[in-house]
Parts: structure tokens; C-alpha cells; sequence
């Protein structure tokens, strides 16, 4: 059966939002240690003594405190990401001739204080630092995972590969990506937190500022919950999207 390019990337943009669920289901509680560490790194001596406190503070339920925004961002993102991936995938194999700090409860308290104290242009704060993530970020997620699939088929079709391999081949994805953009990561939610009590210097300020005050290592502060996560998160997410666009996808050929 020809490959409907729409009927491709609804797939795709299916499949992605499969594995953004599976990837904040997994990693959530990493990535509420990375923030709380990145954000508020004079309160805590290391991991352990984050994930304790965080405990001790409001229980388990405080390691998937954000859950759900954290869900819908995900899943609009990888949507989005995947069915892009998807696409591109099809230009190479065109190309190559291959053609076949504050306690805010909730989300909507959160989104009501933003909109009573910036407007509609306070959920943009950290835009600019997010764009320098995201564009590098994604050459080297992406990048890893595919050297890391060539790397395991040894041969063979990377689209015969097994879980195993799929999922360490999403993990390497993942450990480049944030390798590559960590500090910029932290500049990011320095300013997101920052914005929250009036205070807006920017990117190169809110930099400039980290460097100066707290010196270089600050901008690594959650690397290691971060470094943790990325596996076991990542993995999932690759997981997810492979074997449910392949499901989809054969079930289209099968129709």
C-alpha cells in the first residue's frame, strides 16, 4: 500500500504522543529533583538530600508534584517532534534515493497568578534560553539515537532492532542532549522561577549573574538526578513511539 503523506504523519504525531506519556511517567520524579535542584541549589547538598527532604516535606506524591502539566507539555511537544521526525526521515530517504519557590498547589494556580501578575506574555519567560536548548538539544538527541541504532543493527535493519536496543539507543539519545545543553537548561529555569517574583534580567543577565554570584559548576546544578533520568525516560519514550507506529502502521497495511 503507498504511504498517504497525511495518513504518515497523523501516525507519527500518535506515536509521539505515545512515548512523551511514557517518558514523564517514567522520569517524572528525576525531573522534579532536577528543577528543585537547578532552581533552590543553595537548599539542598546533593540528590539524596533532595529527594529526603522533598520526601519528608509532602510525601511520595511531592516527586510528581506538576505531573500534568508536565504530561500535556510533553505530549504537544512530541507530537509535534516525532511527526517532524517522521517527515524528515522521508526528505533523507528521498535525498539518499532510498524512497522506500513560592507554594502554588496547583496547575491553575499557577496559571492564574502568571495571568494576574505578566499577562498572557508571562508564560513566554525563558523563551529565548528554551530556542537555544531546543534547536542544538535535538541534533544531538536525535543524532545519538540513530548512531546508537546503526551501532546495535550491525548489519541488519534498524527496524528489526528489540526493545533492549531500542531503549539503550534512547538512553545515549537522551545522555546527548542534555550533555550538550545542561547549562542552558538551568539559565532557563533560573529565569522561569525568577519571573515568578518580579525579578527579569534575561538570558546573558540571568547568566552573568549565576557565574558571578555561585561560579561555573551552578549551571550543573541536578546533573546527576538529570544524567539518571535520561535513560530509563528516554528509553521509554523511543520505546513507545517505535512500537506503536510500527503497530499502527501495520495495522494500516493490513486495512
Amino acid at each position: 500500500m503507498k504511504s498517504n503523506p497525511a495518513i504518515q504523519a497523523a501516525i507519527d504525531l500518535t506515536a509521539g504522543a505515545a512515548g512523551g506519556t511514557a517518558c514523564v511517567l517514567t522520569g517524572q520524579p528525576f525531573d522534579t529533583m532536577k528543577v528543585k535542584m537547578q532552581t533552590f541549589p543553595e537548599l539542598y547538598r546533593g540528590l539524596t538530600d533532595c529527594c529526603l527532604k522533598t520526601y519528608s516535606q509532602v510525601g511520595f506524591r511531592g516527586f510528581y508534584k506538576g505531573t500534568s502539566p508536565a504530561l500535556i507539555a510533553n505530549i504537544a511537544e512530541n507530537s509535534v517532534l516525532f511527526m517532524c521526525y517522521g517527515f524528515c526521515q522521508q526528505v533523507v530517504r528521498k535525498v539518499a534515493g532510498l524512497d522506500k519557590q513560592a507554594k502554588l498547589s496547583t496547575v491553575w494556580s499557577v496559571i492564574k497568578s502568571i495571568l494576574r501578575k505578566d499577562g498572557p506574555l508571562g508564560f513566554y519567560h525563558g523563551l529565548s534560553s528554551t530556542l537555544l536548548r531546543e534547536v542544538p538539544g535535538y541534533f544531538f538527541f536525535f543524532g545519538g539515537y540513530e548512531l546508537s541504532r546503526s551501532f546495535f543493527a550491525s548489519g541488519r535493519s534498524k527496524d528489526e532492532l528489540g526493545p533492549v536496543p531500542l531503549m539503550l539507543s534512547g538512553g545515549v539519545g537522551g545522555i546527548c542532549l542534555w550533555l550538550a545543553v545542561y547549562p542552558v537548561d538551568c539559565i532557563k529555569s533560573r529565569i522561569q522561577v525568577l519571573s515568578m517574583s518580579g525579578k527579569q534580567a534575561g538570558f546573558i543577565g540571568t547568566f552573568i549573574n549565576v557565574v558571578k554570584n555561585e561560579g561555573i559548576m551552578a549551571l550543573y546544578s541536578g546533573l546527576k538526578p538529570t544524567m539518571i533520568r535520561a535513560f530509563p525516560a528516554n528509553g521509554a519514550l523511543f520505546l513507545a513511539y517505535e512500537y506503536s507506529r510500527k503497530l499502527m502502521m501495520s495495522q494500516l497495511e493490513a486495512y
